[in-house]
């Protein structure tokens, strides 16, 4: 599985390492992302989502059901 956030849609960036003499080197910059289970009460299962830590937030302030709801209906999931 790529390294995408399912609720977000943030994935990974590219910029340059830059040295004490300013030469550039490509790298990348990875999202902060983590595996978790959620228990969804409606349909009293359990879903397990590749999320970063800003998602997480957003979950715990909005809820596992909005925040689907929401994803789904950006086309994100």
């Amino acid at each position: 599985m790529s390294r995408v956030c399912q609720i977000t849609g943030k994935k990974v960036m590219v910029g340059n390492n830059v040295s004490h003499s300013k030469r550039r080197t490509k790298r990348k910059f990875y999202p902060n992302l983590q595996t978790k289970k959620f228990f969804i009460p409606e349909s009293g299962e359990w879903v397990t989502l590749k999320v970063s830590a800003s998602a997480l937030r957003t979950i715990n302030k909005n809820g596992i059901t909005a925040v689907l709801k929401e994803a789904k209906a950006q086309g994100i999931m």
